[in-house]
């Protein structure tokens, strides 16, 4: 079992909330963490809140996000109200959305794209596009299960690297 200490609970807040600096987003911060340092995060479990800032920084609706993920709408909003920790699980959903993102902004940023690039608006849009690889289903529809997650982040990576047809 992981030992959770001041700095890996101030290391798992920059990764939630960023870094303050703004030379790298939160969500290239978990695309870049540890897998030791997100399991402090998932058992923690991250602020209810970060569901809405990740659906606004991808531009869809809070309501859209909880269909994706299957997080039911009065648990959340719950959460959210009373400033609680989502649990573990729906944690772990949420961070591996946010390592969705931050492997675009990876992607973006080796191939030079231009800063001004919204990777979570592109993963936002690219969830909902029917995929050959994945038998004309959309990304979105996995991203319930980290193993659909993980599926998915592996799409990309073939991208990445001319893999994918």
């Amino acid at each position: 079992m992981a030992v959770i200490t001041s700095k890996s609970v101030a290391k798992a807040e920059m990764l939630m909330h960023g870094n303050g600096m703004r030379t790298e987003s939160k969500y290239l911060l978990m695309f870049k963490a540890s897998p030791s340092e997100r399991i402090d995060i998932i058992r923690k479990g991250i602020p209810a809140e970060a569901l809405v800032i990740t659906g606004t920084d991808m531009g869809m609706p809070k309501e859209r996000l909880l269909a994706y993920l299957h997080f039911p709408r009065s648990t959340i909003n719950r959460r959210i109200s009373k400033k609680e920790p989502l649990p573990p699980e729906f944690s772990e959903r949420m961070i591996g959305l946010q390592k969705l993102i931050g492997q675009v902004e990876s992607i973006m940023a080796d191939s030079g794209a231009d800063q001004n690039f919204n990777a979570a608006h592109w993963v936002a849009q690219w969830l909902e596009q029917p995929l050959p690889a994945l038998a004309n289903a959309k990304p979105a529809d996995y991203m319930d299960t980290v193993e659909g997650q993980e599926l998915v982040a592996g799409l990309l990576a073939k991208m990445q690297s001319g893999a994918y047809a």
